[in-house]
């Protein structure tokens, strides 16, 4: 069994996704990058569906958990429809690799974006989060992180989760306004945020969408980038 919070260099997540995931807990994660979130979600003793369409990413994946029989890893994009699209891969720095066009000419203008380059194409697979929910089950929480691509893949879905995150960046707001939108779409939500590394929730009370859109509008540039968390109203 794993023992929660035996890594002090992931102390920080496992305390934030602590507050969303149970043991046992069904958890999605996509844009799994280099698994930090895969070891932290299995640290609190989670089942794990992990999706990063970057080859050489799946492959240090599958070599970090492949043998783990509660992971399960999927070598797909997820956005709005069930596709091929291409990817813009980023050589030096692959965790922010994207799908978005438009995110990358945003990142080229922001100044904590300096001298990061998407030199490399690939094409890759795409699925849906609702085709996902059909394989696998519904989440007791999703996490995505896809580099400006968020609200593609929220529109993919079509039934509301318990909780999710998603995240912004102050140099694409409109796409996390995108995003509380298409969550607005699927249900009520009450929304937090966290900043950078951080555990902690920055809001002593939970906002409503219109004012957690306030609080992102007002983010300052160097704040960078962080991430929704959003949970389900039960009605």
């Amino acid at each position: 069994m794993a023992q929660r919070y035996r890594s002090a260099d992931g102390a920080w997540r496992d305390r934030l996704l602590d507050q969303f995931v149970r043991p046992g807990d069904l958890v999605f994660d996509i844009g799994a990058h280099v698994g930090d979130c895969i070891a932290s979600l299995r640290r609190l003793e989670a089942r794990v569906v992990a999706v990063e369409p970057q080859p050489s990413l799946a492959r240090a994946l599958r070599i970090l958990h492949g043998r783990d029989r509660q992971v399960v890893l999927e070598q797909l994009a997820v956005g709005a429809d069930r596709a091929e699209a291409e990817m813009y891969l980023n050589l030096a720095n692959p965790s922010v690799s994207s799908l978005s066009r438009i995110f990358i000419s945003a990142a080229q203008g922001g100044q904590a974006w300096q001298g990061q380059r998407w030199e490399g194409r690939v094409k890759v697979p795409v699925t849906t989060l609702d085709a996902l929910i059909a394989r696998y089950g519904e989440p007791r929480f999703c996490k995505i992180d896809v580099e400006g691509y968020e609200a593609s893949v929220l529109q993919g879905l079509s039934c509301p989760l318990a909780a999710l995150s998603f995240e912004l960046t102050t140099i694409q707001r409109q796409v996390a306004l995108q995003a509380l939108e298409e969550c607005e779409r699927l249900g009520r939500y009450r929304y937090n945020a966290a900043l950078g590394a951080s555990a902690s929730l920055i809001h002593a009370q939970w906002l409503s969408a219109e004012e957690i859109g306030g609080w992102i509008k007002g983010l300052p540039e160097a704040a960078n980038s962080g991430d929704v968390y959003a949970v389900r109203v039960n009605t």
